[in-house]
């Protein structure tokens, strides 16, 4: 791991209490990069607009629903946008992300069927930040 590269990471990562149900996924070594100064905290989610806790969201095709198929795509992609405009500003080229999530889940994400099958995917943030090259990490990477 270079100890010059700026990362973006899933704010819940970083001990952010801002997951959908209200709760965080502290990770220790991201904390770590936060800490140095080398890593930025976004929650797509939160930026999109959408509040903490929140009914769950899944991907269903191009659209993210909640169990009851209220859309939020809207949210979710206006809040990737803002994720990654500021973690361009801030020079990253890495993104830790939380797994199978709606926003930042990448390679395996819920099927949108809430029923916890898992199928091949991108979330809307992890997407994004894909195809602006940005190489995408899972905390058990670092």
């Amino acid at each position: 791991m270079s100890t010059d590269k700026r990362y973006v990471v899933s704010a819940c990562l970083a001990g952010v209490y801002c997951r959908y149900n209200g709760e965080q996924r502290e990770t220790p070594e991201v904390i770590r990069l936060v800490e140095q100064g080398r890593a930025l905290p976004v929650c797509p989610e939160q930026l999109g607009g959408l509040p903490t806790p929140r009914p769950p969201l899944e991907r269903r095709g191009d659209r993210v629903v909640d169990k009851n198929g209220n859309d939020a795509t809207g949210e979710f992609e206006r809040g990737a946008r803002e994720a990654l405009r500021l973690a361009r500003m801030a020079g990253c080229t890495a993104a830790v992300l939380q797994a199978r999530s709606p926003s930042c889940g990448f390679g395996r994400i819920y099927d949108g069927t809430f029923s916890g099958a898992l199928i091949p995917g991108d979330g809307v943030f992890a997407a994004l930040c894909r195809e602006a090259g940005l190489e995408l990490l899972a905390p058990e990477d670092l």
